[in-house]
């Protein structure tokens, strides 16, 4: 009586031992400890010039930073680029992809639910083999059924759950590539205008120039007239006039092929495309306020995507681990099978079920390589990511370095061209009054229309400089944007199934299609922006 008593209770501990020996087993992560590189970073910038430091708490560029150059041609053709430009659609629809390919790894968590119908009519021939004559055998046979089986693999290494990870890891990856690839065409696209503003500007000088050495050349022609100065006067007025208004045409050949590269960013033909020219450089001489060196890591998109790249290879090693234990799995099959549509009833009933655990006893050492493999593969990504860091701080360095000594440049040019003309007008003033040749007046024509050339085009590399800063510090970006969480990474729920043609937004990504990119020859500036949530989780693990 007191063994009969005892042994439910005993039961009972057996099977709660069992249900926590089974939770333990389920809940083993083999994968290593994910640990990213802590650098030591200098405190400050080297090559900090005309920039200010800026508090950690400071906004140090905006999202739409190219505002900050004050122009509104430059603003327009920006939001245009980043609603149409089909490279940028391109990597948003890979970001896209990603999350699908998420989806579908996680869907190995669940039991794998299947089900069918079929059914079949054969009729054998009267004269088959063995049916002799006279023979009343079945000459018809019919057969209808229904089935279900379900197979389910139980996640004892967390092989299933790693492989998981690495493409939600992969998500976010994508996603910073794409934020990489914005910035990349947010950073053209105002450089390649600075760049079209400075061939403007260009060309003006050349033009100024060109109308006043076509003066030289009438008052060569009256002197010579009047027989006060030699045929060669006119000969060199004319050869200097002819060779300036040769380089005002490259001038322009260059103007034109810089704005087809800007129609094509915008996603409109060339053809259909034109940007006003000015005669001046105008944009606002603004310096964006320099980040602290620890704060690149976050603001930098391509150091975020070669963090999670590390972190994906970290879970591969868990992979790798899981390979050398037991794989386990059940199914299950159960249904119908009669000769008719009488199923219904047990006697027509049909089922099976079985487990399976398989372990790898001798491979010629596959697992140990694979193991091996994944942990060279991590060494590697975290020599990449050092790599990107350092590559990312000579950027910040060499574009403040830029900043720095293109400011002095243009000072000193401002200089030399002042001087220049100054010269121009002395000898032209002391040519016209017989004083002095014309070689004088060419030698001063020319040292002034390379002064102001020299001047124009420190000023365009000075402005494309401050561009170039404000791209190698993230261009306004945030590791904050990158997405996180179950309901941001996957694009959907494990039982829906409505609304499936379009993945909502996630973490600043739209992939909704906007009419406007299929009209390339208006580029159609003024349609409507989608609206593009922005999703801000902190914590990336």
């Amino acid at each position: 009586m007191t063994g009969a008593s005892q042994r439910p209770g005993g039961l009972r501990a057996r099977l709660a031992l069992s249900a926590a020996l089974c939770v333990l087993v389920s809940g083993c992560d083999l994968a290593p400890r994910y640990k990213p590189a802590k650098f030591v970073l200098p405190d400050n910038w080297g090559g900090s010039g005309v920039m200010k430091p800026a508090n950690p708490a400071d906004d140090a560029v905006r999202a739409d930073w190219w505002t900050m150059l004050g122009d509104p041609e430059l603003d327009r053709l920006e939001e245009q680029a980043m609603r149409l430009n089909p490279d940028l659609q391109a990597q948003a629809e890979q970001f896209l992809q990603s999350r699908d390919l998420a989806m579908e790894t996680r869907s190995q968590l669940y039991p794998q639910l299947n089900g069918g119908a079929g059914g079949e009519k054969y009729k054998g021939s009267a004269h088959r083999l063995w049916r002799g004559a006279g023979s009343t055998g079945p000459m018809y046979m019919s057969s209808e059924q229904y089935w279900a089986s379900a197979t389910w693999e139980p996640d004892f290494w967390s092989a299933i759950r790693n492989r998981t990870r690495m493409a939600k890891q992969g998500v976010q990856e994508r996603a910073a590539q794409f934020a990489s690839a914005r910035l990349s065409l947010q950073a053209e696209l105002a450089s390649d205008y600075v760049m079209l503003r400075g061939l403007d500007a260009q060309d003006a000088v050349y033009k100024d120039s060109i109308k006043s050495y076509q003066a030289a050349v009438e008052i060569t022609q009256l002197r010579l007239s009047g027989a006060i100065a030699p045929g060669m006067d006119v000969s060199r007025a004319q050869a200097q006039l002819y060779a300036t208004q040769a380089q005002e045409t490259d001038i322009r050949t260059q103007r034109d092929i810089m704005e087809h590269a800007i129609a094509v960013l915008v996603n409109q033909a060339p053809a259909t495309f034109h940007i006003a020219p000015v005669n001046t450089l105008s944009f606002t001489t603004v310096y964006p306020p320099v980040a602290l060196p620890s704060t690149l890591l976050e603001r930098r998109p391509d150091i975020a995507a070669a963090e999670r790249r590390m972190a994906q290879a970290n879970r591969a090693i868990g992979v790798s681990r899981a390979a050398f234990y037991p794989h386990v799995t059940f199914n299950a099959m159960t249904g119908f099978m009669d000769n008719g549509f009488d199923l219904a009833s047990l006697y027509n009933a049909m089922y099976q079920f079985g487990a399976q655990a398989v372990l790898p006893l001798f491979q010629g050492g596959l697992r140990r390589a694979d193991l091996q493999r994944t942990w060279s593969h991590y060494r590697e990504t975290e020599d990449s990511y050092r790599s990107t860091v350092l590559d990312a701080f000579q950027e910040v360095e060499d574009s403040l370095t830029r900043v720095n000594r293109l400011k002095t440049q243009v000072g000193q040019d401002h200089s030399a061209v002042d001087a220049a003309l100054r010269t121009q007008g002395m000898t032209m003033a002391l040519y016209t009054g017989g004083l002095t040749n014309y070689l004088d007046v060419v030698v001063a024509q020319v040292a002034a229309l390379n002064a102001r050339i020299a001047l124009v085009q420190a000023q365009t590399r000075e402005v494309d400089a401050r561009v170039q800063l404000i791209r190698a510090f993230g261009g306004g970006w945030s590791r904050a944007q990158l997405p996180a969480g179950e309901g941001t990474i996957m694009p959907f729920k494990a039982l829906q199934y409505e609304n499936l043609h379009q993945a909502p937004a996630a973490g600043g990504i739209s992939t909704q299609t906007d009419p406007a990119s299929l009209d390339l020859a208006s580029g159609a500036p003024d349609a409507p922006k989608p609206s593009i949530p922005l999703d801000t989780g902190a914590t990336h693990r």
